[in-house]
């Protein structure tokens, strides 16, 4: 099985790279599923209904979120409902949605895909190594009757990101990490055989200060009052992500690329 994962989309740029360039590579790169972060995607804070639909038009198959994803009361009616829609699975109990989904591709592949949110310096959600355990088999995804497992860690400290892809090791096809939009050189398969990336990137203007404009986020460091709004940059996208490719005997991975394409960073094609 091979799939594609979409760092964070930030805004009308991370939106336009996602759709214009997910189609073509599901055509060239002959991929059995994609994923992509949405947890920012209008105008940086949360995501809206047409833009969820917009997405699921160009051929992503499920979007994951984070501490953002219910900033936009649109998407609320829908949470429950759509069941390509994750949010974090260890929001508060109650929360609309839900966090983990297992979905089938054209070729008839079953992968799961779970959604967490790390707790270090952030707002205090419940446990996600507890999550983890709950929902991630304990053997392989192949002998837990998946062809891959994809975990989607929204968190802020390389630390417990890391923590997370060795206590998954060997039970998932990826770990990758999001939330804090700078993609890290750090693309491997771990020792038991999980793909890992500490953080993907995110799908957006990258002239910018993590996918917003410069001057505003300049400004709000100087101190300067009022503090101005926040806006995401709308210069030219670039998509990061990562690809995996599976071993169909184990659902673990064989191989894992980065993807970079357009605007300011350097391309990154995997191999077909």
């Amino acid at each position: 099985m091979r799939f594609l994962f979409c760092g964070d989309i930030v805004g009308k740029a991370g939106r336009d790279v996602v759709t214009a360039n997910v189609p073509r590579l599901r055509d060239q790169l002959k991929l059995d599923f994609v994923v992509a972060n949405g947890e920012n995607a209008a105008h940086g804070f949360g995501i809206t209904s047409k833009i969820c639909d917009e997405l699921f038009d160009a051929g992503v198959d499920v979007i994951t979120g984070g501490n953002h994803s219910w900033d936009n009361i649109d998407i609320l009616s829908r949470a429950d409902d759509e069941p390509r829609l994750l949010r974090p699975d260890n929001f508060q109990p109650g929360m609309p949605g839900r966090g983990v989904g297992v979905y089938e591709t054209a070729k008839g592949l079953r992968i799961l895909v779970v959604n967490v949110l790390g707790r270090l310096f952030m707002d205090m959600y419940d446990n996600p190594f507890t999550s983890l355990e709950k929902h991630v088999p304990g053997t392989v995804p192949a002998e837990a009757g998946f062809d891959a497992v994809l975990v989607d860690v929204h968190a802020e400290t390389t630390s417990e990101k890391n923590a997370i892809g060795h206590l998954l090791d060997g039970r998932a096809s990826l770990v990758v990490g999001t939330h804090t939009h700078i993609p890290t050189s750090d693309t491997r398969i771990l020792p038991g055989g999980t793909g890992y990336q500490t953080d993907a990137g995110m799908c957006g203007d990258y002239d910018s200060v993590i996918g917003m404009e410069k001057s505003g986020s300049v400004a709000r460091f100087l101190g300067e009052l009022p503090r101005p709004r926040m806006a995401p940059a709308d210069g030219e996208g670039t998509l990061a992500g990562v690809v995996v490719d599976t071993d169909p005997a184990t659902g673990l991975a064989a191989k894992i690329q980065p993807v970079r394409l357009g605007g300011q960073l350097q391309v990154a094609w995997p191999s077909v």
